[in-house]
């Protein structure tokens, strides 16, 4: 494989990255959407359309590992680039994971009326949606700075999981009778701020692919752990 045809494949990679990104923000949207409105069939489709994220990721994968090994020998910043992309392929298909998870509360929940107002959990959604996306840009573009300013929104959504949890567990307080969906709820919010996390990880391979030091993005105390590699 030449120099020229290796950028070609790297390229590609990245493309379909951009491609699986846009299944899983799309795919988290609408579980949101489908859970706010009682959209049954739309909740049933997302279940169904998971598939679809797997299949891409698992290709993308195999592309990454005939890459590797068609191109001997494979500069440090090449596979660093390659094996990255491992990576951000698999948090992707979690993140795809949490959206056919939050579908599946919807169908459980069915047609019960909601017991509060859905209004923080589709915020936690768009804040982290919002991350994820810019993330992956960053990752594409590989620009290290980027992604050290992103994760540092993971806390609003952390605000965001802690007042759902709150309000949830008084209304089970009050009334026992809505346990069961509290619970699926609270379920619903810890898959978005889990995804918020998650975005984090691939802002951490963004940092090692520009620079070549894996750092541990640490949103809490403002700081950066770093491992020179």
């Amino acid at each position: 494989m030449t120099r020229a045809t290796l950028d070609r494949k790297l390229s590609q990679l990245l493309d379909e990255i951009l491609i699986l990104d846009s299944m899983v923000e799309t795919a988290v949207q609408e579980a949101i959407q489908a859970l706010k409105q009682h959209d049954l069939e739309a909740a049933r489709r997302i279940y169904r359309d998971d598939a679809l994220i797997n299949a891409r990721r698992f290709e993308l994968e195999k592309d990454c590992m005939i890459t590797i090994a068609t191109q001997q020998p494979i500069m440090a910043t090449d596979l660093r680039l390659v094996a990255s992309i491992l990576e951000v392929v698999a948090e992707l298909e979690r993140m795809g994971d949490y959206a056919k998870g939050i579908a599946r509360i919807c169908l459980r929940i069915g047609n019960q009326p909601h017991i509060k107002p859905l209004i923080d959990i589709p915020r936690m959604g768009e804040i982290a949606v919002d991350m994820l996306h810019r993330a992956v840009g960053a990752f594409v573009a590989r620009d290290a700075e980027q992604a050290r300013q992103i994760p540092q929104d993971d806390d609003q959504v952390d605000a965001l999981y802690e007042q759902v949890y709150r309000e949830l567990v008084m209304i089970m307080f009050k009334d026992p009778k809505t346990v069961d969906q509290a619970n699926l709820l609270m379920w619903a919010a810890h898959n978005l701020e889990r995804m918020a996390d998650r975005v984090t990880n691939i802002c951490e391979r963004t940092i090692y692919v520009a620079t070549g030091e894996m750092q541990e993005i640490d949103v809490s105390d403002d700081e950066m752990k770093t491992n020179n590699i």
